[in-house]
């Protein structure tokens, strides 16, 4: 009996009501989230760019002509090309050609290289926080990863298939996402706040709550009297009258001082 005793039962129709007595509580703290969130990402985040340039690399037999199993071949080397881009000996030598601040490790993490499903191009993005530094750093890897891949197989040449676009939007933060997030945010802390303050107030608020929770029937409901001013019962502003309140002092009946808890 004592387990059952301690189990607490959640209403959810109660719940919902609880929550949607308060919406406007759920607005204000949105709405200040979503600012707060917007202020962080426009003023205190520096926004990234990205820029990408494509390649084609395929090995063609000594004639010049191209077999079914050149592409074979191109197609299992592929993970092999990709590797060769991000090497050491290309990436620092782009970092002298473009007089970067960045270490190998530092380039390496800003410089995104895939092969493009079902195709032998392969994609090299790179980030920056300059929109033109961003295309000129893309295209100098595109242009030093072709001829270290020259000099290390036996693939002849390596095309160009797009050159680096210069962005003119940022990659990074996004605007949208961090609106979305921060509201989210905002709707969760009210949320978490509301179920909390439900579950842990136990306080009678109705008749249904007497036999509900102390197993007790409601034999008199005394009306919440207006006691700002004696002179509104005297002079019967409210509909009642000096002998009905004679009355109901005669009869001994009081208000509780204290509300009843559920426990």
């Amino acid at each position: 009996m004592e387990k059952e005793k301690d189990v607490i039962e959640i209403n959810v129709v109660d719940l919902c009501l609880y929550m949607l007595r308060r919406w406007w509580v759920y607005l204000l703290v949105m709405v200040g989230t979503l600012a707060v969130g917007l202020a962080i990402c426009v003023l205190m985040i520096t926004p990234k760019y990205e820029s990408t340039t494509k390649v084609f690399i395929l090995t063609q037999q000594n004639n010049g002509s191209l077999a079914y199993s050149d592409m074979q071949i191109s197609g299992q080397l592929t993970k092999n090309y990709e590797q060769l881009i991000v090497t050491r000996d290309v990436l620092e030598t782009v970092i002298r050609k473009c007089a970067l601040e960045d270490d190998y490790e530092e380039l390496l993490d800003r410089v995104k290289v895939e092969n493009i499903t079902d195709t032998y191009i392969i994609s090299i993005t790179v980030e920056d926080t300059s929109p033109a530094k961003a295309q000129e750093i893309a295209n100098c890897i595109r242009d030093t990863a072709a001829d270290h891949i020259k000099n290390v197989t036996d693939v002849e040449a390596v095309n160009m298939a797009e050159t680096a676009n210069l962005p003119k939007e940022p990659s990074s933060p996004s605007v949208k996402l961090w609106a979305l997030l921060s509201a989210a945010a905002g709707f969760m802390i009210v949320f978490i706040t509301h179920i909390i303050l439900f579950l842990s107030d136990d306080t009678i608020k109705s008749e249904a709550d007497i036999q509900k929770y102390l197993g007790l029937p409601t034999l008199v409901a005394i009306p919440k009297a207006d006691m700002e001013l004696p002179g509104k019962f005297l002079g019967r502003q409210d509909g009642s009258s000096r002998e009905n309140i004679a009355g109901a002092h005669k009869t001994g009946v009081h208000a509780p001082a204290t509300s009843t808890k559920r426990r």
